[in-house]
């Protein structure tokens, strides 16, 4: 692999991650609505937004795609948008930011041991050191968080359970994807993903809109529609670009390990909603989060071949004899 493509890679992981943390907020900052109003809010944004700058490329993109990748791109925009965001902000509504994002840090190892099963990939004992930290990580900050938790918070731990199941189903999917794809970029799959994704929120917004009792004024509306298409052209469109690039040039078992990234920004976000440093718990995990990223990364580093020394010059101590021509 070379090392500049995996360094963007990286970098294009990190960007995501950073992104990503924002939708553990949307939750908190739309609490008058349900979580199926949320979801089909957002994704209706991020169809629209999808519809609008797939339209130029429309035609030559309907002819390259077959019915299988069509299938795929369903299947894709179920686990990973729709059924995913609804667990996930369910669990945020009942459990709090900070255990939804614990929760869904267990993502980073689900998906590199997985991954470390495909053709080529670095088998998982040497991920083990990389797994250790990240695994020591999500322990420390769990057991205080979880131990503060009411029983209450039961349902949203199971939802965010259900998230972690739904979202690893996606990216080792999605993956497998765009590992496959030629006539289509990373960005374009994004956006035919986005477009199939707000088709299927149309779906979700008729039971999320019409049966729900509560009432809001317009400017609730309007404060939510800011909120939703914020987080799908900031989250969906710009965040899954840069996760597609990177899972287009690194391995799914590196991948994985970018997916600590959305862990660390949304409680770095939750900490500065809640107005509070973190607790040394809080601290010590992000600390081992990042060591075990930087393990994984260094595992996966590309081997260069040692280049010969220009300056070194053999010489043999024998000769060539000297063939003499006589006329």
């Amino acid at each position: 692999m070379d090392a500049n493509k995996t360094s963007l890679g990286i970098a294009a992981g990190i960007l995501a991650g950073a992104l990503w943390g924002l939708v553990f907020l949307a939750p908190e900052l739309t609490r008058g609505f349900t979580p199926a109003q949320l979801s089909s809010g957002r994704y209706i944004a991020y169809g629209f937004v999808a519809a609008v700058l797939v339209a130029r490329s429309w035609r030559r993109l309907i002819a390259g795609l077959s019915w299988q990748e069509w299938r795929g791109l369903v299947w894709l925009s179920l686990t990973g948008n729709i059924i995913y965001y609804v667990l996930l902000a369910q669990a945020v509504q009942l459990g709090g930011v900070a255990m939804a994002s614990i929760v869904i840090g267990l993502l980073p190892i689900v998906v590199t041991v997985v991954g470390s099963r495909d053709t080529g990939a670095v088998p998982l004992r040497r991920l083990i050191p990389s797994l250790t930290l990240s695994t020591a990580g999500l322990i420390c900050i769990s057991w205080q968080t979880l131990s503060a938790q009411r029983n209450s918070s039961l349902t949203g731990l199971l939802c965010a359970i259900g998230a972690l199941v739904s979202w690893t189903i996606y990216a080792v999917g999605n993956s497998r994807w765009l590992g496959k794809l030629r006539t289509v970029t990373a960005h374009e799959w994004n956006l035919l993903t986005g477009l199939v994704t707000g088709i299927e929120a149309l779906l979700l917004a008729v039971p999320a809109f019409y049966t729900n009792t509560s009432t809001h004024h317009s400017g609730d509306w309007m404060y939510f529609a800011a909120v939703v298409t914020g987080i799908a052209i900031f989250c969906s469109i710009i965040g899954n670009g840069f996760w597609n690039y990177a899972s287009r040039v690194l391995q799914l078992t590196l991948m994985g390990q970018m997916i600590v990234f959305e862990t660390l920004f949304a409680a770095f976000y939750g900490f500065l909603w809640e107005q509070r440093w973190p607790t040394g718990a809080e601290s010590a995990a992000m600390a081992l989060l990042v060591a075990g990223v930087a393990a994984c990364a260094l595992v996966h580093r590309p081997k260069t071949a040692p280049q010969p020394d220009v300056c070194e010059i053999k010489t043999s101590p024998y000769r060539e004899p000297v063939m003499r021509h006589e006329t």
